[in-house]
């Protein structure tokens, strides 16, 4: 027991330093480097000679950190929460159709030139959380038989869903065939042109589905032992599937709706932290959070800096990165994901 918890709390030190680092080099790189020394005195003295450089860190790059660590963060939890409920070490926040969901609500947006806001979310972001949260409700009604939600019908229902959304979304994009561009670089996930407006917007949202799952994470380490010896273990099974179901989506739709379609952080962050400190997921799945955070806002900063001005979607940096190391795990660590949780 001794040796577990002086494990996460070297795990904790590391990942606070990765973050910390992070965060001081992505003030500092960029199209314009800021020399990183003089970052403290530019962000706390207003009348500082550097006025240019305060600018371009409180406009941009500090909301772009901040939003790389709430979207990884949100994205990495929900990563470890769909892993446990489904049971499944392949699975990530996209696979039950919320990537597909978001997606097909953006598309509209951009291809239909659509305008509006409500409950102060802009077109695009309001119809890609509409989309991502419509899903999962299908998805959840699709596999719902006799009052109760199977896993495996679940999931293979939200497969089932997002292919066909992909399909639909591919349609509209052939037959519009206008603003591609804007559509694809949406898609393959970025932070360019975000801000303090979208980092407002997506923290209630963040925020419930992140007491959502908190609440339910020692019932989840039951569920993960299966549904019916959790039941004899006195869990409501079905309303703690709906719990976490609502609360992992509903941090996946406010992570896609302002960030667009970020693959692998979700799916590899789990595994990482699975490994590195056990599947308990009352400790897992914050440290997930802080996990992929830390790795998003990395990518966010090697995407504007490689090769400034021009700026990579972030999409592709995790894909570049995730791709490899999952290959990697899954050749060095097949069947040895899932332990039980106290």
């Amino acid at each position: 027991m001794g040796g577990e918890r002086s494990r996460r709390w070297l795990v904790l030190i590391c990942l606070a330093a990765l973050l910390l680092t992070g965060a001081l080099l992505a003030m500092a790189w960029g199209s314009v480097n800021i020399p990183w020394q003089k970052i403290p005195a530019i962000l706390f003295d207003p009348q500082t000679e550097h006025a240019s450089w305060r600018t371009i860190l409180i406009r941009l790059r500090l909301p772009r950190i901040l939003l790389g660590l709430v979207v990884g963060g949100a994205l990495g939890m929900a990563g470890g929460v769909f892993q446990g409920l489904l049971r499944n070490p392949m699975a990530d926040p996209y696979l039950v159709g919320i990537s597909a969901g978001a997606g097909f609500g953006a598309v509209m947006a951009m291809l239909f030139g659509w305008n509006f806001t409500i409950l102060g979310l802009g077109s695009l972001p309001f119809l890609a959380f509409a989309g991502a949260l419509t899903t999962v409700f299908v998805v959840y009604r699709l596999a719902r038989v006799g009052g109760k939600v199977p896993v495996t019908s679940f999931l293979l229902a939200g497969v089932a869903v997002g292919f066909l959304l992909n399909a639909l979304m591919s349609l509209m994009m052939v037959g519009m065939g206008r603003d591609l561009h804007r559509v694809f670089y949406w898609l393959m996930g970025t932070f360019s042109g975000r801000g303090w407006n979208e980092l407002r917007l997506l923290l209630p949202y963040f925020s419930l589905g992140f007491i959502l799952v908190l609440w339910q994470l020692r019932n989840l380490n039951l569920l993960v032992l299966g549904e019916e010896a959790a039941l004899h273990l006195g869990v409501n099974v079905e309303q703690t599937k709906v719990i976490l179901i609502v609360g992992a989506s509903l941090l996946t739709a406010s992570a896609v709706a302002v960030s667009g379609l970020i693959g692998f952080v979700g799916l590899i962050v789990p595994h990482i932290m699975r490994l590195l400190i056990g599947p308990d997921h009352r400790y897992l799945v914050p440290f997930c959070g802080l996990a992929g955070g830390t790795f998003l806002m990395w990518g966010d900063t090697l995407a504007r800096s490689l090769f400034p001005p021009l700026e990579i979607p972030v999409g592709i940096i995790t894909a570049l990165a995730g791709g490899p190391f999952f290959l990697y795990l899954l050749r060095r660590h097949q069947g040895r994901y899932f332990g039980q949780g106290g």
